[in-house]
Order: C-alpha cells, then sequence, then structure tokens
C-alpha cells in the first residue's frame, strides 16, 4: 500500500479530526445526541482506518491486544463502578443523585462516568472485532502462499 500516496497523505490528516469528532460526540452525550456507543465507533473507526490504509501489523503496533483487553475490561469496571458507588452512597444501583451534594451535579458526574466506561468498551471491542476478523484474513493468505 506504500505506492498509494494520496490515500496515505489524507488519512493521515482524517484520523485525528476522526478521533476530534469521536471526543466531541463522547463529551456532548449527556447534553444531546449521542454518547458512548456511537463515540466508541467512531473512535474505533479512526483505527479501523488506520489499518486499511497502513496494514494491520502498524496498526497492531500502535494499538497492541493488551491495550484493548485492558480498555474493554476498564470500561466495563467504570460502568459498574459508577452503579456500585451510588449502592455505597445510599441510592439505588445507577442511581446518580447520591453522587455529589447537589442531585443535578451527581447526575451529570454519573451519566459522564457511564458514557465514557460505554465509550472506552466500543471502542476497544469494535477494534478488536476488526482486528480479529483482519488477522483471520491475513493468515488464510499466509497459508495459500
Amino acid at each position: 500500500m506504500s505506492h498509494h500516496l494520496v490515500v496515505r497523505v489524507v488519512s493521515k490528516m482524517l484520523i485525528p479530526f476522526i478521533i476530534l469528532f469521536a471526543l466531541y460526540v463522547q463529551l456532548h452525550g449527556d447534553f444531546g445526541p449521542g454518547g458512548g456507543f456511537q463515540a466508541g465507533v467512531i473512535f474505533a473507526s479512526a483505527f479501523v482506518l488506520y489499518a486499511l490504509v497502513f496494514g494491520l501489523d502498524a496498526a497492531r503496533k500502535v494499538l497492541p491486544d493488551g491495550v484493548l483487553r485492558v480498555c474493554i475490561a476498564l470500561g466495563v469496571l467504570i460502568f459498574g463502578g459508577t452503579g456500585v458507588l451510588g449502592l455505597f452512597l445510599g441510592g439505588n444501583f445507577l442511581d446518580y443523585s447520591v453522587l455529589s451534594h447537589v442531585p443535578a451535579h451527581g447526575q451529570h458526574y454519573g451519566i459522564f462516568a457511564i458514557e465514557f466506561g460505554v465509550g472506552l468498551t466500543v471502542a476497544a471491542a469494535m477494534a478488536t472485532i476488526f482486528f480479529m476478523f483482519a488477522g483471520r484474513g491475513a493468515n488464510l493468505d499466509e497459508m495459500e502462499e
């Protein structure tokens, strides 16, 4: 793919904007449309584009499997931990009002934490799914040669 100079240059210019848009969707998710799931998919699409243009091995160096596993688990722990924290503070599971002395602030903190956990898990899971399917095809091509 090294001979496709225009695709490589445009991708290098586009990937930061894709990540920036994912961050916008993530941070704007508690005020309007969007949120963790959408931001996670957009964020993962930046790495899918990187892998398609620069190769699967280069993408795995940027985003190793160990990091993906940690991000999947960390996102689930953030989600579940936010709910359990509400229980420890005297509320119900995923009751965000008890997270602050002002219930409205607690709602904001809780939604932000939940959306961040979902976004982190979805981004890592989508990248993992892509790497698994893309790696499977690469192994089949190597077997045929």
